[in-house]
């Protein structure tokens, strides 16, 4: 389960920045291809902030859509998962949304 690890790393970040102030809400951002699960990763912020400055802060996931761009026919079309396939059958795909994974912002206070 590398949700856990990515969240330890999420709220590590986050109560540094807080510098000792009580967090809120925490946003990140999840895009679709990065293969995290947002239950399991809510799951794990809830055990991971336990004692921190982070502890019951709310925790909101965006979760962008995938994208590719085809180097082949130039289409663009929408990714659901990692088989990178064209409508027009190459494999030549540049992904170009949907493997995001960052904290976008947090409240504190």
């Amino acid at each position: 389960m590398h949700e856990l690890a990515i969240t330890q790393s999420v709220v590590a970040s986050v109560c540094e920045r807080a510098e000792g102030r009580p967090v809120r809400t925490v946003r990140v951002r999840v895009g679709v291809l990065t293969a995290v699960v947002p239950d399991s990763m809510r799951f794990c912020f809830g055990l991971v902030t336990e004692g921190t400055a982070a502890e019951g802060a709310e925790l909101e996931i965006e979760q962008p859509p995938g994208a590719g761009r085809c180097r082949t026919c130039a289409v663009e079309f929408t990714l659901t998962d990692l088989i990178l396939l064209c409508p027009c059958g190459s494999a030549d795909v540049e992904i170009t949304s949907g493997q995001e994974l960052q904290i976008v912002s947090m409240r504190v206070g």
